[in-house]
């Protein structure tokens, strides 16, 4: 087989050839260079009080309320971003470089979430309505997904994380994917002890696991399905976190942990086969501007060591390792300034919804979970295998993919 992913490789234009070379030689470190390109203008602005004055907020060609985009482009920065380094940060030892990052990281971030949450502060966000609950998710996702900064906050920053966060429930989500946002900040109490509403957990539980599995690994967006990223980007890695918390607590759906678990590991299956021999994938449904954020889903399965047996670790990092390379490498991805651009492969204004801002697509650091795994984990010592793409596309032999019916 390596051979064949040797021959593969000469088949291919210079460029290309350098691109799949890189796989597998040292992934994690062209991985952590770019989570820190993506991260740093938010998290040292942030630290610095001074992201509002920095961060250049873009809106789409025909945003639905330009006033209220602008204030709250700053929390779906953070919140966002902050998800898809918690692992990272959580994460102990590494090379001595490595580790010196981390730790400039842990600096930064305590001191963000302290402005972030302090109304005498310049960077004090909007928690107040509709977005803010979303990200106000994301914001709750990252400090469940990081116990080290919980932690290491001081007892007065921790309260003003539960202030903001209570805020959130002010707003009702919407009968969708919604309601998985409320569940995990209510989840995020649960964890850390607070009082928490266990109704809204046990509403967004329910509803997906009773009404809206739609068949095939996938759940509906609310009473309907659409053809698009959020399984991935917010329905599955959401409702497994949920569940995780609450099940460790009081083993409150642990009948539901057996069906999900083949659920998920389904749809990490159909994820990594869309990924093609050059890291592209197709651009269908609403919120392709999240780039890599499209593959939360298998990127949190891989983290948590989840992955189905089809799928081994290698692969899959190479697969997403791919994905980074492609959506982050382009011409135009950011800004002169290190921001983030509108876009899935460069500046692409037109791809952008009526409610993406600038803020939004820092989602894509979702992509980076795995990097919450130490350096000597399978995930990232393995030598390189070829994905499912590169494997068919080339003329190996693959396994034929099966949809999955539960009984």
């Amino acid at each position: 087989m390596k051979k064949i992913f040797i021959l593969f490789l000469l088949a291919l234009p210079l460029s290309a050839v350098h691109a799949q070379a890189t796989v597998g030689m040292n992934d994690r470190a062209y991985n952590l260079s770019y989570l820190d390109k993506v991260a740093r203008p938010v998290i040292q602005n942030l630290a610095n009080d001074e992201l509002k004055a920095k961060m250049p907020v873009l809106l789409a060609e025909h945003p639905d309320n330009k006033e209220t985009r602008l204030k709250v482009a700053y929390l779906e920065a953070f919140g966002r971003t902050l998800s898809g380094i918690a692992p990272w940060l959580n994460l102990e030892g590494g090379s001595p470089d490595e580790q010196k990052l981390r730790n400039q990281y842990r600096e930064w971030t305590l001191k963000a979430i302290a402005n972030a949450t302090n109304p005498r502060a310049k960077d004090y966000m909007q928690w107040q309505g509709a977005q803010p609950l979303v990200d106000g998710a994301f914001f709750a996702l990252g400090l469940i997904r990081c116990p080290w900064l919980w932690q290491h906050l001081s007892t007065e920053v921790q309260q003003q994380v539960a202030t903001a966060l209570n805020i959130t429930r002010s707003f009702t989500p919407g009968y969708n994917n919604w309601i998985l946002f409320s569940g995990v900040i209510e989840a995020f109490f649960c964890k850390y002890g607070l009082p928490y509403d266990a109704m809204r957990i046990d509403f967004g539980v329910r509803q997906f696991m009773e009404y809206w599995y739609t068949g095939d690994g996938m759940f509906s967006d609310g009473m309907t399905f659409h053809l698009d990223y959020y399984n991935s980007y917010v329905i599955q890695p959401f409702l497994s976190t949920i569940l995780d918390i609450t099940n460790a607590k009081n083993k409150t759906y642990i009948n539901y942990s057996g069906r999900l678990d083949k659920i998920s590991k389904r749809y990490a299956e159909i994820q990594e086969r869309m990924i093609n021999t050059d890291g592209s994938y197709p651009a269908t449904g609403r919120s392709i501007v999240y780039r890599g954020g499209a593959f939360h889903h298998l990127a949190n399965m891989s983290f948590k060591k989840q992955l189905p047996e089809i799928l081994s670790p290698a692969q899959v990092r190479c697969a997403l390792t791919a994905v980074v390379r492609k959506t982050l490498s382009a011409p135009e991805t950011f800004t002169k300034d290190g921001w983030l651009n509108l876009g899935l492969c460069g500046k692409q204004i037109g791809l952008a919804d009526f409610y993406i801002t600038t803020g939004s697509l820092y989602l894509c650091t979702d992509i980076f979970l795995p990097l919450g795994l130490p350096a000597t984990d399978e995930y990232w010592s393995a030598p390189a295998q070829p994905w499912s793409a590169v494997k068919i596309w080339s003329g190996q032999n693959a396994m034929a993919d099966h949809a999955m019916d539960i009984k």
